[in-house]
């Protein structure tokens, strides 16, 4: 059984805060200047985490909330381009410099990387994929220039993460603009996999409503459990279904609690809340079909907001044997893990 982690920010970490892929995270733990590494090759590798999504994401000078440690920010599209292809190029760098990372930008690159992950594979054979995801279309100077972000690598496009020139994100009731149609229309043509995680009900139901390829929601929780505007509502997240949608649950304490305070210590979210979080979306879906892992496990939160059992994202092997005690099957079990977001991005990658 193999994890596909919908949500990790691999690249944006490496800009922010220095943190290297190659080193374990916990290696990179004395002196830290921030929220504490928890992701690295190794760790992802040992959790059975055969592919990750990983987010090309700038940050506004303007956006609410910077912390200390968020220094690389941009003022104007070009800023924001040029922090982006940093990231990138990070991606590159790292599938170029290292044979156990493979970049994936088609279906044989997939291929080959599952490949690797039989039973009979022993894990110093294992390849490790990429995917890159721009969180946030605004490196995106218009919309006819995504596809030159296509020839760099980035396979899955979420238009807004704060607000942007194409859509209105979580903080806001405005949906797509005309530029957001737009863009729509170019993602289409180039069968790019759609996130409508961050973006404002509005604007996901638009979305939902215009999009015609596929579309995940690579982070984004039941409003169920968290009244937070960045989780989504049950009639978004039965649409999503009817859209064959796959949405990935945060591994996110205040995500999974209502009643979660800042102030609560690590072991008051266990994952046995991500799996009532899961289950909530099989019942409302009627199906396992639509449900995931999009961890955000690195999103620069406090150690105390991951639940109690995860220490870096080497634990993620638990989260199979959680499901399976909760009384998923194992073909469930991987279905949520994996198969689902593999469906996704199978449809939406080229063969070669």
């Amino acid at each position: 059984m193999i994890i596909v982690d919908a949500q990790q920010n691999i690249a944006f970490n490496a800009q922010q805060l220095g943190l290297d892929y190659m080193r374990w995270a916990w290696h990179q733990r004395p002196g830290a200047d921030g929220p504490p590494p928890v992701v690295s090759l190794r760790d992802n590798l040992l959790g059975r985490v055969a592919v990750v999504f990983g987010s090309l994401q700038v940050l506004s000078e303007s956006a609410p909330g910077l912390r200390a440690w968020q220094r690389h920010t941009y003022r104007t599209a070009a800023d924001a381009r040029q922090l982006a292809l940093w990231q990138m190029d990070s991606y590159r760098r790292l599938a170029d410099d290292h044979d156990k990372i493979r970049l994936i930008l088609t279906q044989e690159d997939l291929d080959d990387v599952l490949e690797t992950w039989r039973d009979d594979e022993s894990i110093d054979k294992r390849l490790h994929g990429i995917v890159a995801k721009m969180k946030g279309a605004e490196p995106v100077s218009e919309p006819k220039q995504l596809e030159e972000w296509l020839e760099y690598g980035v396979r899955i496009v979420a238009p807004a993460w704060h607000q942007t020139r194409y859509a209105g994100s979580a903080r806001s009731d405005e949906g797509l603009t005309l530029l957001g149609y737009e863009l729509l229309e170019v993602m289409a043509g180039f069968q790019v996999l759609l996130d409508v995680s961050a973006l404002s009900d509005r604007a996901t139901a638009e979305a939902l409503e215009r999009y015609e390829g596929a579309i995940i929601a690579s982070h984004s929780n039941p409003r169920y459990f968290c009244q937070s505007r960045r989780c989504l509502p049950d009639a978004l997240i039965r649409r999503l279904a009817e859209r064959d949608g796959v949405m990935g649950i945060m591994v996110y304490n205040p995500f999974l609690r209502n009643d979660w305070h800042p102030a609560d210590r690590k072991r008051a979210v266990y994952l046995a809340h991500w799996v009532d979080a899961v289950d909530f979306v099989c019942q409302l879906t009627g199906s396992v079909d639509h449900v995931g892992l999009g961890s955000d496990i690195d999103g620069g939160y406090p150690y105390r907001a991951l639940p109690s059992e995860i220490d870096t994202s080497s634990d993620f092997w638990l989260l199979c044997r959680i499901l399976l005690e909760r009384g998923f099957s194992e073909a469930e079990a991987a279905a949520i893990l994996g198969g689902n977001m593999l469906r996704k991005l199978k449809e939406s990658l080229p063969s070669g």
